[in-house]
């Protein structure tokens, strides 16, 4: 059975088209075609003039649904995060965890592993954001648990992982070449941040061989002009680069000179927490941000949507280039060709919204789940 999804303004390779059928066959965009071609025999989903755009792709994000994944990494935290972001438009992620004691770390992958098994589909699996940090530029990670990382920890991890850590944050400056090797080797994607690093050593290892970067002004040091530090290699070198663009972790005059200076490779994350009263991180919200205990900024309360639409309306963006940022280019990094996109032959995952930018609905898999 084809599904015809129409009356829809279609949002996809940085354009944006009126009049436009988007044809699905199981999990899958089989075709686009004018209104006025519109097949026969076909179930026709009217979407009255709403926005369709690709399904949102968050790679870093430590909880939502009420339960911090990344605090008390069990089964039932991934499945209410799943649940709560299809809701939210966001059809693929990975759930992250911080710094934190190997007994937590290692029960993330365990609860991964059993989860992925049973998943909807948007769980794409881990993203392991420390231990092996700059602790100079430690920003709400606890000190006493940043280390070196070593072949034989990481190897381990790796192994009981069986595929399911897709991402590391590391700060490549100090880290040993056989491990950066190794992971890269995996094909785990290595992201720096939480990096010290200079000028110099920004230019050695940013896309020689790490691909990304993490959360860009966060947790990294300034520039100045006599000592340029990472950010101008980062600008230089253009590696894909996260961005929390919620006006509080990165104001919006610095999102637009990143957009500026990195164009494509800029994407956005949520960087999201939830309220947490026990464990590492105990996240405490305050209105406009979550912070801890000691009052250190930490996660923040955005959906990838809101950041879209806070790029558009705060920095100037045009609308399709900010759902680019929140679906095509961090589905490049994760090297996912049939993501990212609303074309034939792509996966039939699709956020609606309307020009308030409220999610109406989540096609996800070749379904239409309305709100």
């Amino acid at each position: 059975m084809i599904t015809a999804l129409h009356n829809l303004q279609l949002i996809s390779d940085g354009r944006i088209t009126a009049g436009k059928v988007v044809l699905i066959s199981g999990r899958q965009i089989v075709a686009i075609t004018d209104e006025s071609a519109m097949p026969d025999g076909v179930e026709q989903i009217d979407l009255k003039g709403a926005y369709l755009a690709p399904g949102l792709i968050d790679l870093q994000i430590y909880g939502s649904g009420g339960k911090l994944f990344a605090g008390t990494p069990e089964v039932d935290a991934l499945e209410r995060m799943e649940n709560d972001l299809l809701n939210q438009g966001t059809t693929g992620f990975f759930a992250t965890i911080g710094t934190n004691t190997n007994d937590i770390v290692e029960q993330g992958i365990e609860s991964a592993k059993i989860y992925r098994e049973r998943c909807r589909g948007n769980f794409w699996g881990l993203h392991l954001e420390g231990p092996y940090l700059n602790p100079v530029k430690k920003g709400a990670h606890p000190a006493n648990l940043i280390k070196k990382g070593t072949l034989a920890e990481v190897k381990r991890w790796v192994e009981q992982a069986d595929g399911v850590i897709k991402m590391m944050t590391i700060a490549p400056e100090l880290q040993d070449q056989e491990v950066i090797d190794y992971l890269q080797a995996q094909g785990i994607i290595l992201s720096s941040g939480h990096s010290n690093a200079t000028y110099a050593e920004g230019k050695a290892f940013l896309n020689k061989p790490i691909p990304a970067v993490t959360h860009l002004f966060n947790a990294m040091p300034q520039m100045h002009h006599r000592e340029p530090g990472y950010i101008p290699a980062i600008f230089e070198e253009r590696p894909y680069t996260s961005i929390v663009a919620d006006g509080i972790h990165v104001d919006f005059a610095m999102v637009r000179l990143a957009k500026r200076e990195l164009g494509d490779k800029l994407f956005l994350i949520t960087d999201a927490v939830t309220a947490a009263t026990e464990g590492t991180y105990q996240h405490q919200f305050t209105g406009d941000r979550y912070v801890m205990p000691d009052g250190t900024l930490s996660g923040s309360c955005l959906t990838m949507l809101k950041a879209v639409q806070n790029c558009v309306e705060k920095v100037g963006i045009e609308l399709a280039e900010a759902l680019n940022m929140a679906s095509l280019y961090p589905a490049q990094l994760a090297g996912l060709p049939q993501k990212g996109k609303v074309a034939a032959g792509c996966d039939a995952d699709m956020v609606v919204f309307d020009a308030d930018f409220r999610v109406l609905g989540t096609v996800f898999r070749g379904e239409y789940l309305k709100k």
